[in-house]
């Protein structure tokens, strides 16, 4: 009788404890998004490129200023707008050449920073702003239409053949809104070019390389990623999503950052910075019938589109095919670039990575995002990596 009473007592235990434990974990996923730094790496402050389309050069230089910062050169504040003008004016002669076939608008690969910066060199914020009569906030929305005009103008031209003078007007647009890009410029008390600047700061554009996973293209080969931005045609990296996520955790605890293309336009990027990929079966399952959650976040069309998730929920485990499928069907779009620089984990153990990004620091945390692991696997077009933050194992697959 004794045992009895004694192994019923110790079965009640259990089951209080069990209850107790999960009661904890409930409680903790209530709290709201509680993020522990596990791995942080050195960045340059955030930025806001306001009303432009040029999120893949701000984050495109936030990731090469902390190259910088990595291989100790030190700080810099380096300048987006002399990239951008140098794109500008390339994908100008991109545009012509094609027919205006070619896709021509403030959008960008981070190739077009790496490329930029080879063939013209780079200066500091200081030597071009981009900011003209005393303007304090980006907004290329003027000059693209009239770049765009312009060009449309000079294609579909009466005369028969192009006049040469059409670069040297279209030039003039760019630098009416922009600035002349300098071609010398003093910085500390000494005086550059910009070729001689990026010679200085030591950085080889030819050690970056870009990284996707898809399978419509063989693993283990590059070929030019179909999106729109990608107007260079600029060749990415193929591997197995395993080994792509693999690179992620390589990368930042080694030491390097990554420029990380994602798709936005996502429900689970929250405006209040967090990234999630939202398993939202599995959450109505969660809901009480009847309740003001349910009543919003299960039965409302418009709120499912982009409801507000203020704390841990249950997420979809991305697959291989669930990436290309998405990718096929325009689920998954060429949006917006960021910068990846650390991994931090919620109060239930989930990873994320720590990303900057370009929107300004009014929000929750100060223009850091945190992005789960499993929205990265699934809604990242593609990354820049130094081909050194890649595993050897890999590296050698790809031939690097």
């Amino acid at each position: 009788m004794k045992r009895i009473i004694i192994s019923s007592l110790l079965l009640v235990f259990a089951m209080s404890t069990a209850f107790a434990q999960e009661n904890k974990e409930e409680k903790k996923a209530d709290e709201g998004f509680v993020f522990t730094t596990v791995k942080e790496l050195k960045i340059t402050p955030v930025k806001n490129q306001n009303s432009t389309g040029t999120c893949w050069c701000f984050s495109g230089m936030g990731f090469l200023e902390s190259e910088l910062l990595r291989t100790g050169k030190g700080e810099f504040d380096l300048s987006e707008m002399f990239i951008v003008s140098k794109n500008y004016k390339d994908k100008a002669e991109k545009y012509v050449r094609m027919h205006g076939k070619n896709n021509f608008g403030q959008g960008g690969a981070f190739s077009d920073v790496i490329c930029a910066w080879r063939d013209y060199g780079i200066v500091p914020e200081s030597a071009m702003t981009g900011l003209l009569n005393g303007e304090t906030k980006y907004n290329h929305s003027e000059m693209e239409a009239l770049c765009t005009s312009y060009l449309n103008t000079v294609i579909q031209n009466k005369g028969g053949k192009l006049s040469p003078s059409w670069k040297k007007g279209y030039d003039g647009i760019v630098d009416a809104y922009l600035g002349e890009a300098p071609e010398t410029f003093t910085y500390n008390g000494k005086q550059y070019t910009p070729k001689s600047f990026a010679q200085e700061l030591g950085l080889n554009m030819d050690d970056y390389v870009s990284l996707t996973s898809y399978t419509h293209h063989p693993f283990y080969q590059t070929f030019p990623l179909e999106i729109e931005d990608n107007w260079r045609w600029s060749s990415t990296y193929n591997v197995p999503l395993n080994e792509f996520m693999e690179v992620f955790d390589y990368a930042i605890n080694n030491g390097y950052t990554i420029a990380w293309g994602s798709d936005v336009s996502e429900s689970g990027f929250t405006r209040n910075g967090v990234a999630i990929m939202p398993d939202m079966d599995a959450i109505k399952k969660m809901q009480q019938p009847g309740t003001d959650e349910a009543k919003w976040t299960g039965t409302n069309p418009r709120m499912l589109m982009r409801p507000e998730f203020n704390k841990p929920v249950p997420e979809i485990t991305p697959t291989q095919e669930m990436r290309q499928e998405a990718f096929n069907n325009y689920q998954t779009t060429d949006d917006h670039g960021m910068q990846i620089f650390g991994i931090a984990k919620d109060q239930t153990g989930k990873k994320y990575y720590m990303v900057k990004n370009s929107w300004g620091t009014d929000s929750k945390y100060k223009g850091i995002w945190y992005a789960s692991e499993n929205f990265v696997a699934y809604k990242t077009m593609n990354i820049v990596v130094n081909k050194n933050a890649i595993p050897k194992e890999i590296r050698k697959k790809l031939g690097l």
